[in-house]
């Protein structure tokens, strides 16, 4: 092989190099925006939606993940799960308060503070920061007389426990707000004070970075700003960018409608009943495969909302004391503890002040009814069994009649047909075929009879 030759063999062979090379290594495209809207009250589904849709922004190498905020706030945990997923995402993310008349209080303005660029539109506004305390006002950790004085000269509702989680919180705000650079003064005042801002007051006052009447507009002004991702610092080029909409699937609405405190109230309840007429009527199948179903959902549920365990405890208790007055009844007693159990586990189960995670009172009070309903028809069921007639055993057979079929022994011994059977009979009379007998006692399998008036003989 010549020299030449080598030559060209050695470059074909590199040109089949690079062309793999370029086959096999994903080549970035233009420059690309994920949108996601995170909308109404913030829980389980709505953290699991976004943190999902960063994870598959971050595969598909987007220049920018963007929020498109409007909410009254939410639930703490999903908030700080949403949080911690953006302080570790490996692209920029951007919190944008939008459209007009939108806002991010609560829950929205710590996410607004933890993304790398905090940006509204104008007729929106932020803050309301201040934490909502979840269960009982007693604080579990103090309860001696020095520390019943001290809440005692506090504000009206200001316990040691809402003191501890405003700490909490003002600290959690305070944090982000010197990681990302903005005014942390003003942020430990909206968790304190529940302050707010409308969007030019944020941007003067260094909440914000961007006032942006729309997408295009926010996404052109951030253009060539630098933001840090893990240490490095990154120029944004979002001017002109195509904006890839993450919108909502299947997963996300079927966890949406789930965790709605109101459908996972339903669902326990038609679980519970539906296994408590399989146990009453088991072999039919439904009732139970339906109440297993129902219940399973729900206890997913309630292990994503804050529940009082207090307040399932006192619900579970109350159908078990309605469904044990149906078999074992105590005039009452049980049945009317059982529905003041109901009635109070139901209100307490929701362990939040929250008015998005809240049971309905029509709600509580229809399951109730329709508990009452089930109590009375199964209470009446009962009264009316127990005044009926035997009809099962030899008891029943006293005072029936019956014609005598035919005699034996000059009329001394007689066969009578009862129930479909042929029965022996005895009579202090002598009896003749068709004389009408009643049934006065059973010996053995004899009949003692006694013969109807205007018999023969």
């Amino acid at each position: 092989m010549t020299s030449l030759d080598r030559a060209r063999h050695n470059s074909l062979i590199l040109a089949c190099l690079l062309l793999l090379w370029h086959l096999l290594t994903p080549t970035r495209a233009s420059a690309e925006v994920w949108l996601i809207d995170v909308e109404g009250a913030i829980g389980p589904a709505t953290a699991d939606h976004m943190m999902r849709g960063l994870a598959q922004a971050e595969a598909a190498r987007a220049e920018v993940l963007l929020l498109r905020i409007d909410t009254p706030g939410g639930l703490d945990p999903a908030m700080r799960d949403m949080i911690k997923a953006i302080l570790a995402a490996g692209i920029p993310v951007v919190a944008y308060v939008a459209p007009s008349g939108a806002r991010a209080a609560s829950a929205g303005t710590y996410i607004l503070y933890a993304s790398h660029i905090a940006a509204m539109a104008p007729g929106t506004n932020l803050g309301a920061a201040t934490p909502v305390q979840m269960g009982s006002q007693a604080d579990p950790d103090t309860g001696d007389d020095a520390q019943a004085q001290d809440d005692a000269a506090k504000p009206a509702g200001e316990t040691s426990l809402q003191r501890k989680l405003v700490n909490d919180a003002a600290a959690y705000i305070e944090s982000l707000a010197q990681l990302r650079g903005r005014n942390a003064e003003w942020a430990v005042k909206a968790v304190r004070e529940g302050a707010s801002l409308s969007a030019q007051d944020a941007l003067q006052a260094g909440v914000i970075n961007v006032v942006a009447s729309s997408v295009d507009d926010l996404l052109q002004q951030i253009d060539g700003e630098a933001v840090v991702i893990a240490g490095v610092s990154r120029v944004l080029k979002t001017k002109g960018a195509a904006v890839h909409t993450h919108t909502v699937d299947w997963r996300s609405e079927f966890l949406a409608v789930i965790t709605d405190p109101n459908i996972a109230y339903v669902l326990m309840m038609i679980g519970v009943y539906g296994l408590i007429i399989e146990f009453y009527s088991p072999g039919f199948g439904l009732p139970g495969v339906l109440g297993a179903v129902c219940l399973l959902l729900a206890l997913y549920a309630f292990h994503a909302l804050p529940i009082s365990y207090a307040g399932l405890g006192l619900l579970l208790l109350g159908v078990g004391l309605m469904v044990a007055e149906a078999f074992m009844p105590s005039f009452g007693i049980l049945g009317v503890g059982g529905i003041a159990a109901f009635i109070v586990g139901s209100i307490m189960l929701m362990d939040t002040q929250l008015p998005g995670y809240q049971i309905a009172m029509p709600m509580i009070a229809g399951f109730a009814a329709f508990s009452i309903g089930i109590l009375v028809f199964a209470l009446g069921m009962l009264m009316r069994a127990r005044h009926q007639a035997v009809v099962s055993g030899f008891e029943h057979l006293l005072g029936a009649r019956a014609t005598v079929e035919s005699v034996e022994g000059g009329g001394e011994l007689a066969w009578v047909r009862l129930d479909g059977e042929l029965w022996q009979v005895t009579c202090d009379h002598k009896l003749a075929p068709d004389d009408k007998v009643i049934v006065q006692a059973l010996d053995g399998l004899t009949l003692q009879v006694s013969r109807e008036s205007g018999g023969t003989g």
